[in-house]
């Protein structure tokens, strides 16, 4: 008999059994009876007053005690038999039994008979366990046999083990529980040369050394990035039917950051829910509040701007509550929630706070905030750096003598400048007279960029008419410097140039200080005219006929070009205008952000009736239900609560549910399955928590450690708990099928992304590359295209953008990536809090067929044949080796020699087929990773391709075990 379970014995002598100790004074109201009201009576006799039947209300003790009309109550404490609810639950007439026929079979005995008891106990009340705000509890006492537990969590576990009889597994083998953790960690299985190193630590704490590795990886914020992604419906793409794309991957690179940097949870959400209006905010901290602008919006033609501004707003608040506080808002919309205390006015408080944004139903996607990346910046600082200490060389060169040129003014090119920086040039007209002819019209003409369909060539159009809106005038981008050019074709006499203004807008003005220049065929000034206030429409300028008709001040110009364009000072000048142009062209990116409206601005919020809201109700002011603490904090302009004080009222110590939700959601990461298995829903209608002290005691431990989320992941990846093996006597997984009792490791599938990163990783190919625009991998070329244009068709990336992980992929909401969605992925038009785990053959038909899969096999081979040496020294066959390497990548351990049998078989007739198809041979090593490697060949590369699709297709691999 093991120590463990002499331990085990002796506890059970001493602890009071499950049963004896629920059932030591009567039904307990929280595990045993609220369940059974709430899901049978509660529609019916429950909070919503519009649909409760007979006056009855059952979720309050005082009206349930009442004498109704019928001159009874539904419940007499102490006396089940005088009790109208036992009355009518054991009617035998169906037309007069509760509940009624049309919502469901009568209770069952054992339900029937937990009422009586409870009732003749007293038929005590409980406010539900969520409502209630956690605090630390006692661990339970009494050493675990050999040192057991590691932590609080193994002390909870082992406890309720006990309780029931059970006992935990021993630790999982050090190669199966490092990839385990990796794959929690960072969402990617552990190089063989990390395993190798892991495996030779003799150190105690070799297994915290891990895990403080993994905590501190980039990877880490990228696969924990990808959970809350899904709560904040993070797309880029805009949703409804035309889904157009929206950038906004800026947002997701601050939460991959604010995760890795181990932003405490209070903070992470704050700055989302309401970064704006924090005092001072950084750029960062309005990036963050991007949160709420990844609701959906609608742009197809002839749509309502209000109807969906207000499904976005609708959409937030029912987002809000259900991500941080597992409550579900939105069943109190059209009516007051029908279980859990809250009213529809309530529902439109949280509505009123979230409905002061400037943002709308608008194709724009404003407000948006301009953003550089970090790369960016530093381009930008060493730009800005080189061309700062060319001006200075530039200025400290003196000017050389410049003598003026001789003879008739003759030019080739007419040109127009805009000196300084930030400026738009945009020209109606550009004339050149030789007599009465016109010599520009219809010559070729460029300039230095174009923006909003402003060519250069409608400057020499014969349109005159100055108006942007009728396609008659040039633009270009903002920008320093620009210019407009026309080549006249030929050196020639010119009499005069005419400028013709914008005349729409009132923004003629921007030509003022405009210079014109005529160049000879050689590009060498023959005339220079700055005019500082330009002409509102037609500016005439006579040119003379030869250089000694130039005024003083033409002529003082044309000097002073001629010097700074000398070569000396051309050639720093070329460089300065190359380096300015590589500076004006690092744009920033726009992300949508939040911006509360002024105050002068601010909406009406009122009662939506039925939740129509063209039908309007009461006015309502800002609030939180009554059920919860109250929401502290008003406006600037004293209009009440604010996004800021809802943000702060979240992540209060008062709150009862923040903490617990959050907890709960890292222990369903860990685990596959939450202590509260609905992590969406801890209302009266959710799961009770299986190890309620527990969730408080992490919940607790949570907010006194600063919200420290990766502190909380070490506490529990640490615990004896979470280091158990998988495997479990039979007797075991049938008695605990979902692993509740903790009594085993986890085991569940994995999800899409890492199902997808580990396969490409195994092969060598995954990028690192972290951060920038979404990408899109290859995918199947099904024909298929969207239905509203080519706004969703998929053009894949080139390069190691191919190969990214699944966090940067391109996420369309009307067509999501194939492979993804195959696995469980939500389209993420609404918040998903839970992600459905299922195990299909349509997954297996991606992993064996999706050309992602099959070029990860193909680089799975050709990394085992690179990296094992075709022939050992000793002139063995390497097959084994190769196998055993292959093993490692995919598994983190070696095959048994009965897996080496099978594989070096089926390797065996891979060849011999591949040997007889050299075509197919070819295709099934190049196809579509590319063309062989020297040396290579096909036959083998094939066989090892197929067998590299058979290793990533085992349960094994697409299992966190």
């Amino acid at each position: 008999m093991s120590a463990f379970r002499l331990w085990l014995m002796c506890g059970i002598l001493v602890l009071p059994s499950a049963a004896s100790a629920a059932g030591g004074g009567g039904p307990d109201y929280t595990r045993d009876i609220r369940p059974i009201l709430a899901g049978r009576c509660f529609k019916c006799h429950g909070p919503d007053e519009a649909t409760r039947e007979a006056g009855l209300r059952l979720d309050v003790r005082e009206d349930a005690l009442r004498t109704l009309d019928s001159e009874s109550a539904a419940i007499v404490p102490g006396d089940p038999d005088a009790s109208g609810l036992l009355a009518r639950v054991r009617e035998s007439d169906p037309d007069l039994r509760m509940p009624p026929a049309s919502e469901g079979p009568p209770l069952s005995e054992r339900e029937v008979d937990l009422l009586s008891r409870w009732i003749a106990a007293g038929g005590a009340y409980a406010r539900h366990w969520s409502y209630v705000a956690p605090v630390r509890p006692d661990r339970p006492k009494g050493a675990s046999p050999a040192g057991w537990s590691h932590n609080a969590i193994d002390d909870f576990v082992l406890d309720r083990l006990v309780r029931e009889s059970m006992e935990p597994q021993a630790e999982a083998d050090r190669a199966t529980l490092m990839r385990r953790v990796s794959l929690d960690l960072t969402g990617l299985p552990p190089a063989i040369e990390d395993v190798d190193a892991f495996l030779r630590d003799e150190r105690p704490d070799a297994y915290e050394r891990l895990v403080d590795r993994l905590l501190a990886s980039p990877a880490y914020g990228e696969r924990w990035g990808r959970v809350w992604l899904d709560l904040a419906r993070y797309a880029d793409s805009a949703g409804y039917a035309d889904d157009p794309p929206r950038v906004i991957w800026r947002y997701r690179d601050w939460v991959i950051d604010a995760l890795n940097s181990g932003m405490p949870f209070d903070q992470f959400s704050i700055e989302q829910i309401a970064g704006d209006l924090l005092a001072d905010p950084g750029e960062s901290q309005i990036v963050a509040t991007g949160f709420h602008r990844n609701t959906m919006t609608n742009s197809e033609g002839g749509t309502d701007d209000e109807e969906f501004r207000n499904v976005a707003i609708v959409d937030r608040a029912n987002t809000t509550l259900q991500v941080w506080m597992a409550t579900t808002l939105m069943c109190a919309q059209c009516h007051t929630h029908k279980y859990d205390p809250i009213t529809q006015h309530e529902y439109f408080q949280v509505f009123a706070i979230l409905n002061q944004t400037e943002d709308a139903d608008r194709r724009d996607e404003a407000p948006l905030l301009e953003v550089y990346t970090a790369d960016q910046l530093r381009q930008r600082d060493e730009l800005r750096s080189q061309i700062a200490s060319l001006e200075s060389e530039l200025a400290a060169l003196p000017l050389p003598a410049a003598a003026l040129p001789e003879g008739p003014l003759e030019a080739r090119y007419v040109r127009i400048e805009l000196p300084g920086t930030e400026k738009i040039l945009s020209l109606a007209e550009v004339q050149a007279f030789r007599g009465d002819e016109n010599i520009a019209r219809g010559k070729a003409a460029s300039q230095s960029s174009t923006a909003f369909g402003g060519p250069a060539e409608r400057a020499v159009d014969g349109n005159t008419d100055g108006n942007y809106n009728n396609n008659s005038t040039t633009h270009t981008a903002t920008e320093s410097d620009p210019w407009w050019e026309v080549d006249l074709g030929e050196a020639g006499s010119i009499d005069r140039i005419v400028i013709w203004n914008r005349t729409d807008g009132g923004i003629g003005g921007r030509l003022d200080g405009f210079r014109m220049l005529l160049l000879d065929e050689s590009r060498r000034a023959r005339w220079v005219r700055t005019v500082s206030k330009s002409e509102p429409m037609d500016g005439r300028y006579d040119v003379p006929a030869d250089i000694d008709g130039l005024n003083d001040s033409d002529r003082e110009e044309l000097i002073v070009w001629l010097q700074l364009n000398s070569p000396e000072h051309a050639a720093l000048r070329d460089r300065l205008t190359g380096l300015q142009k590589r500076l004006a062209g690092i744009g920033p990116v726009t992300t949508p952000v939040m911006r509360e409206l002024r105050s002068d601005k601010r909406r009406v919020t009122r009662v939506q009736i039925r939740g129509n809201f063209l039908d309007l109700g009461d006015e309502v002011q800002p609030g939180v239900p009554s059920v919860f603490h109250p929401l502290d904090g008003r406006s600037a302009d004293g209009a009440g609560p604010t996004r800021l004080d809802l943000a702060r009222w979240l992540v209060d110590r008062r709150n009862p549910l923040t903490a617990r939700v959050l907890a709960n959601r890292v222990w369903e990461q860990l685990f596959g399955i939450g202590i509260v298995e609905t992590s969406e829903e801890f209302g009266l209608q959710g799961d009770l928590p299986t190890h309620p002290e527990l969730l408080d005691w992490m919940a607790v431990d949570l907010m006194d450690g600063a919200w420290d989320v990766k502190r909380l992941i070490r506490e529990v990846v640490t615990s004896s708990t979470y280091r158990q093996s998988s495997s479990a006597p039979e007797e075991l997984i049938a008695r605990d099928p979902n692993n509740r009792l903790l009594g085993r490791g986890p085991r569940f599938r994995l999800e899409a992304e890492l199902v997808r990163d580990q396969a490409l990783f195994v092969a060598g190919l995954l990028s690192d590359k972290m951060h920038g625009p979404s990408v899109k991998p290859p995918r199947p070329r099904l024909g298929l295209s969207a239905a509203f244009g080519a706004s969703t068709d998929w053009d894949a990336s080139q390069g190691e953008d191919r190969f990214r992980r699944g966090v940067y992929t391109f996420w369309q909401r009307s067509l999501p990536y194939p492979s993804m969605d195959t696995f469980d992925a939500p389209s993420r038009e609404v918040c998903t809090v839970r992600r459905t785990r299922t195990n299909t053959p349509l997954q297996a038909l991606v992993t064996l067929n999706d050309p992602v899969y099959v070029e990860a096999s193909q680089g799975l081979a050709r990394r085992v044949l690179r990296e094992v040496p075709d022939r050992a020294a000793d002139g063995a066959d390497p097959t084994p080796a190769r196998l055993d390497r292959a093993f490692r990548l995919c598994l983190a351990r070696s095959p048994s020699s009965e897996e080496v049998r099978v594989l070096s078989d089926a390797l065996k007739r891979l060849r011999e087929r591949f040997a007889r198809t050299p075509e197919e041979a070819l295709v099934m090593a190049t196809d579509p990773i590319g063309p062989l490697p020297e040396g290579g060949d096909a036959a083998e590369l094939a066989a090892w391709s197929v067998l590299g699709n058979v290793l990533l297709n085992l349960d094994e691999t697409l299992t966190r075990r």
